[in-house]
């Protein structure tokens, strides 16, 4: 970091972004160093480098968790959440109004019909995702083993337990996997936390996990926060893998149904901003909760903060942890495993019902081979099939 500067200065900059930054975590961190590192010099390449390495270890939204490390270096804690909000609001707002905008008009044929496209689309953005990430994350024979088995025992034991499970297996397997030797003098990024409040952080991360995880027979607005805090702590990977951990916890017991489920994720893809503000709509429409504004904000908060915690919890030390290698390992494992946890949620959509006819899975194909060979904008796809939907 070249300097310090202020959290309105930090906001301004991530409003910008936040209102233009279409294509998914990979294209959001591609807009992060060409905006902080190339033109406003904020960091260096080798400080942002460090932070990225960081926010792909841990659960939560990548490119969000860097933005908030970004903000962090430059203004310090205020600044890491200026950063948030500034990134997050423009989507979570179009969100929350795409719950309303369903709420009030899902009866009429027209909206069903714009529903259903959204779905279409979500089952083509997913099987995208899966293809690229198995590409990057299973590259070798052992993890497109671990992914595969993954998937397996997702499909006997597809509860949250059963997800837990797979990304413990895969932490432990992926420890004896043979790997490259991490970098041996990773720079050390500035992180504009002290080490007490990274401290102060991480415990409160820890109170609220034993919370989360405790059977409190909550109800309400607490019910909704734990739902979602439980989903951001256990999302590791980002983006698509929220699909999963989101389903099980909304989809599952009944807070929302399977075809508003789908319907709002593909809302999502032709949103700027990070994919997590689907918890905005999700909050929004929920039962376990008190819906509306409120239930889009604390859901919307449930599911960011786990990640922002860690990452102001660990930032101040993470030059250390680095030279770890069984760790490099277990991320390695893990990676992988969420790949496969992706399949599973692709095969429980394709499965509840998403699919009606040969003309659905002709869109969802064509709308496959405009993704991945044609590379077109997902905020393209979906219009595009929602317009199929209609003309059919």
């Amino acid at each position: 970091m070249k300097r310090a500067g202020s959290p309105f200065e930090v906001f301004g900059a991530f409003l910008l972004l936040g209102i233009s930054s279409f294509g998914g975590p990979v294209a959001h961190l591609g807009y992060f160093r060409r905006s902080f590192v190339d033109r406003r010099n904020w960091l260096s390449e080798a400080e942002y480098a460090s932070l990225v390495a960081l926010c792909q270890l841990l659960p939560g939204p990548a490119s969000s968790q860097a933005g908030f490390g970004i903000g962090c270096a430059r203004a310090g804690l205020l600044g890491g959440l200026a950063a948030w909000v500034g990134f997050t609001l423009p989507s979570a707002l179009l969100m929350f109004f795409a719950a309303i905008w369903v709420r009030i008009f899902a009866a009429s044929p027209v909206a069903e019909l714009c529903l259903h496209g959204m779905q279409l689309a979500a089952v083509a953005v997913i099987s995208q995702a899966v293809y690229v990430m198995a590409r990057g994350l299973c590259p070798d024979t052992p993890r497109r083993m671990l992914a595969v088995l993954a998937a397996a025992i997702l499909i006997l034991v597809p509860d949250t337990g059963g997800q837990v499970a797979v990304l413990l297996i895969g932490a432990f397997i992926g420890r004896f996997l043979p790997m490259e030797d991490p970098a041996s003098r990773p720079p050390r990024t500035a992180s504009g936390i002290s080490d007490a409040a990274a401290l102060a952080c991480l415990a409160i991360f820890g109170i609220l996990v034993a919370v989360a995880l405790t059977d409190w027979n909550t109800s309400g607005g607490f019910a909704l926060f734990e739902t979602f805090f439980r989903t951001g702590a256990l999302v590791f990977g980002g983006g698509h893998v929220v699909l999963p951990l989101l389903q099980n916890a909304v989809v599952a017991p009944g807070y929302v149904s399977p075809g508003l489920f789908l319907a709002g994720y593909g809302a999502a893809q032709a949103m700027p901003g990070p994919l997590f503000t689907l918890a905005a709509f999700l909050g929004a429409v929920a039962t376990n909760g008190p819906g509306g504004p409120a239930g889009a904000a604390i859901a919307l908060v449930g599911i960011f903060l786990p990640g922002l915690l860690l990452v102001a919890g660990l930032l101040p030390f993470w030059s250390a942890i680095r030279q770890n290698r069984a760790l490099a390992g277990c991320i390695n494992g893990v990676n992988a495993v969420v790949v496969g946890l992706l399949a599973f949620a692709l095969l429980n959509l394709i499965t509840i019902g998403s699919v009606h006819s040969l003309a659905d899975a002709l869109i969802i194909l064509a709308a496959l081979a405009a993704l991945i060979p044609g590379r077109m904008p997902p905020v393209l796809v979906v219009g595009g099939c929602v317009a199929a939907v209609l003309v059919i």
